[in-house]
C-alpha cells in the first residue's frame, strides 16, 4: 500500500482522505495551524503536520521542502496530493525536488496561472476572451484601444473570483494598474464578456477523461463576490446538445493542459453576442462550494472518493473505471446567513438531499428526475433566502465562526 502527504490549507476534501483510509493506505495531512480544531476525519489521517503560513512565497516553499526533507528521513512518501488550488504551488514543488510522480511545476502552472491557461488555450486553438499581459505599458495600450471596455483586471493565481475588478474607462484602468505597483506582472488583463457561466466536473486516468458532468451557475462567481448574490448552480441533461459540446471542449482543454490523472473543474462562458464558448480557467481539483455533492446527487459519482481511487491506481500501476453513472437533475443552493445557526426545517421539500452544517451559512443540494423541479425549487428557495436569511459582507472577509 502507499503512503500517501495530502496538503490542504482549507478545510476540504474529508471524503478523498476516507477514500484513500479505506484502501490501506497511510495518509499524512499536511495543513494550516488554524485549522488544527476542524472535524477532520481523524480516523483516516495516521499523523497531521502544520504551518503557520499557508502563502505561496518562495521563502514558504522553501521551508516547505526542508520540513518534507526531514520528514522523508524516517517515512517514505509515496504520493502528494494538493487538494485545494492554493496547495498546487507546495505539491508541484516537493514533487519537483524530491522526484515523486505527478504533477510537475510547468504543467501545474497549467492549472494554477490564468495567464498561463489562456497562452495555452490559445496555442491549442481553443477560444478564449480577448486578453494580455500587464508586462507593457504599449501592449496594455494596444489592447484598450483594440477591445472594447468593460475589462477584468484578473490576479494570475487566485481561485474563482478572488481579486477581479471590473473597469470602464482607461482612467480607471490605469489608476488600479498603478496601485498594483511590484505586483502588477501577477495579474492580467480581459474583455468582460456577458454571458452565461457553466463548469465541467471530470476525472482524468491515463491521459483520457473518463468522467465528465456539465451544469450552469444560475449565479455566477463573479455576481456573488462582487453582487453579494446567493450561490446557485444546476446540472444539465447529458443528452443536452450544451453538455456534449462542453465536455467535447473540457476534454480538449485536459489534453491541451497535460493533465495525466487527476479530478478538474473547468469553466466556459457562453457569449450573449455570438453563443459561443469560450474557456476561462481550469483546476487540477474538485470543484468548491461543495459543487461536488451536487455533482454526486445527479450522478452517482462522488469526485473526491473517486479522485483518491484514480491517485491509488496510477500510483501502482492498476487499472480505473469509474463507477455506474445515473442521469438525475440536480441543483445547489447557498449563501451567508444573518443567523449563527439558522434553522433549515422552512427548507422541507423531498427534493433536498443535503443541507449545510455552517455557522453563518444556509445551503442545500436537491435533486429530481425533473429539470424543472429543481429549477423551480431553486428559485422559489433563493427567494426565500433573499427574505429571511441572506448576509453579506466585503469580498476577501469571512463570518465569525
Amino acid at each position: 500500500m502507499l503512503n500517501v502527504l495530502c496538503i490542504s490549507f482549507y478545510f476540504k476534501g474529508e471524503e478523498f482522505l476516507k477514500s484513500c483510509r479505506k484502501a490501506g493506505h497511510t495518509v499524512y495531512l499536511l495543513t494550516h495551524r488554524k485549522l488544527e480544531h476542524k472535524p477532520w476525519p481523524r480516523e483516516a489521517v495516521d499523523e497531521f503536520f502544520y504551518m503557520d503560513n499557508d502563502a505561496n512565497t518562495p521563502e514558504n516553499i522553501h521551508n516547505i521542502i526542508k520540513g518534507f526533507a526531514w520528514l522523508l528521513r524516517e517515512k517514505r512518501i509515496d504520493t502528494v496530493i494538493a487538494l485545494d488550488d492554493f496547495d498546487v504551488e507546495k505539491a508541484t514543488a516537493i514533487r519537483e525536488e524530491f522526484r515523486i510522480p505527478g504533477m510537475g511545476q510547468t504543467t501545474g502552472r497549467y492549472y494554477r496561472d490564468k495567464l498561463a491557461m489562456r497562452l495555452r488555450a490559445q496555442d491549442a486553438g481553443i477560444s478564449v476572451p480577448p486578453f494580455t499581459s500587464l508586462f507593457n505599458n504599449d501592449d496594455v495600450r494596444e489592447f484598450t484601444e483594440l477591445v472594447p471596455a468593460p475589462w477584468v483586471l484578473k490576479p494570475r493565481s487566485e481561485a474563482s473570483a478572488a481579486g477581479i475588478r471590473k473597469m470602464h474607462t482607461t482612467e480607471e484602468l490605469w489608476h488600479h494598474i498603478n496601485n498594483l505597483g511590484d505586483n502588477r506582472h501577477r495579474f492580467l488583463l480581459e474583455q468582460f464578456m456577458p454571458g452565461d457561466v457553466y463548469h465541467a466536473d471530470a476525472l482524468s486516468f491515463g491521459g483520457n477523461m473518463q468522467f465528465c458532468w456539465v451544469s450552469r451557475y444560475l449565479t455566477t462567481p463573479f455576481e456573488v463576490a462582487h453582487g453579494a448574490g446567493i450561490f446557485r448552480s444546476a446540472t444539465l441533461s447529458p443528452d443536452s446538445l450544451e453538455f456534449d459540446q462542453l465536455k467535447t471542449l473540457t476534454a480538449d482543454v485536459m489534453n491541451a493542459f497535460g493533465m495525466q490523472y487527476s479530478a478538474s473543474h473547468t469553466e466556459f462562458i457562453r457569449s450573449s453576442d455570438n453563443g459561443r464558448f469560450y474557456f476561462l480557467e481550469t483546476s487540477s481539483r474538485v470543484g468548491g462550494a461543495h459543487l461536488a455533492t451536487m455533482v454526486e446527487a445527479a450522478s452517482g459519482v462522488n469526485l473526491w472518493w473517486e479522485w483518491a481511487r484514480i491517485e491509488t491506481a496510477a500510483a501502482l500501476d492498476q487499472d480505473y473505471s469509474v463507477p455506474a453513472v445515473r442521469n438525475d437533475f440536480a441543483g445547489i443552493l447557498i449563501s451567508l446567513a444573518r443567523q449563527e445557526n439558522p434553522d433549515m426545517h422552512p427548507f422541507n421539500a423531498p427534493e433536498v438531499v443535503w443541507r449545510m452544517e455552517e455557522s453563518h451559512h444556509v445551503g442545500l443540494v436537491l435533486r429530481s428526475d425533473n429539470p424543472e423541479t429543481i429549477t423551480g425549487l431553486l428559485d422559489e428557495y433563493a427567494e426565500r433566502v433573499r427574505r429571511d436569511y441572506h448576509a453579506s459582507m466585503p469580498m476577501g472577509e469571512k463570518p465569525t465562526n
